[in-house]
């Protein structure tokens, strides 16, 4: 049984939390990001991770940083044996990595060396990457940097978003963390190098980038809905005003020559827009003060066959 202290933020990092409630070891204390404004009201909302520990009756702490001193000290009088770190969104100076008896650990969402950094799954989406999967390491200073203590794999299927991908490798990360926590102590004895000449970076997205570019090929604009889905989610305009594109796939060809942005048809089953290369067939969407629909809905309130997207 071993003292945890457990960092972590968003939903990617609850898995891994719970598993640690439900097993031997002792989890002595959380921490999270601060409270941040969200919504419409812009109410501070607690982090999914705050509000698991909260449910569990657990000590929660939320530095904006580790500059102060008293943080720092905070943390060291817990006296863990470990910390496990998963999407914390917090650099962690030398003086908290070395604070717990055996250091500090992290899941990350990719398999390293390749995609360190903020956006790994989005990124392994964008890339084409046929495998994703998580990485359990030894923290150092560096970014993603640190010593490979094991690695799990999955299969990237055609369709999936990256909140598809995100929910497949939640479960893995927790379920490759405790079938780790076993023996961590030889884990960490037997941990591997990182391959510097491997190491791809995954920085991290900015809306901007989710805007659709109607003259790229078919296969990175299907990629790009993909990877955008759930945020920043890939958009377009339709008069002025967004066009928020959620799901997408390969269309069938048609005769229409149309530009590019242009709709040149739209049925219940999606709206076909030509691109570069080829058509895009939008499954599901949403307009502008709207909520998500799919085409056939989309088209009893509004038939976008002749409509050019992405002209301001």
């Amino acid at each position: 049984m071993h003292k945890i202290i457990y960092a972590g933020t968003p939903e990617f990092a609850v898995p891994a939390l719970q598993a640690l409630l439900q097993s031997e070891h002792r989890v002595v204390a959380v921490y999270t990001q601060p409270d941040r404004p969200a919504g419409r009201g812009r109410k501070l909302q607690a982090s999914p991770v705050k509000t698991h520990a909260l449910e569990h009756g657990l000590e929660v702490y939320q530095p904006e940083n580790f500059d102060s001193a008293q943080d720092i000290e905070a943390l060291a009088a817990l006296q863990a044996d470990l910390m496990v770190v998963a999407a914390y969104g917090l650099l962690l100076p030398p003086a908290v990595l070395a604070a717990p008896r055996l250091g500090c650990i992290n899941i990350h969402a990719s398999l390293l060396p390749r995609w360190r950094g903020a956006s790994p799954i989005q990124q392994a989406i964008l890339a084409g990457d046929r495998d994703s999967g998580v990485t359990l390491m030894k923290m150092a200073r560096g970014l993603d940097s640190g010593d490979m203590i094991a690695r799990r794999s999955i299969e990237i299927e055609a369709q999936w978003s990256a909140g598809d991908l995100h929910d497949k490798l939640a479960p893995l990360g927790a379920e490759l963390l405790m079938a780790t926590m076993a023996d961590i102590e030889t884990a960490l004895q037997h941990a591997q190098v990182q391959d510097e000449s491997l190491v791809t970076y995954a920085p991290r997205l900015v809306k901007q980038q989710a805007e659709v570019d109607w003259d790229k090929s078919l296969d990175l604009l299907l990629r790009e809905i993909r990877a955008f889905n759930p945020w920043p989610v890939s958009y377009t305009t339709l008069e002025g005003q967004n066009l928020r594109l959620w799901r997408a796939q390969a269309g069938r060809l048609v005769t229409a020559a149309g530009l590019p942005g242009e709709v040149v048809a739209h049925e219940s089953d999606g709206i076909y827009v030509r691109c570069g290369d080829g058509i895009v067939q939008v499954t599901e969407l949403q307009f502008a003060g709207r909520n998500r629909c799919d085409a056939a809905q989309a088209l009893n309130a509004r038939n976008l066959n002749g409509c050019r997207l992405g002209i301001a």
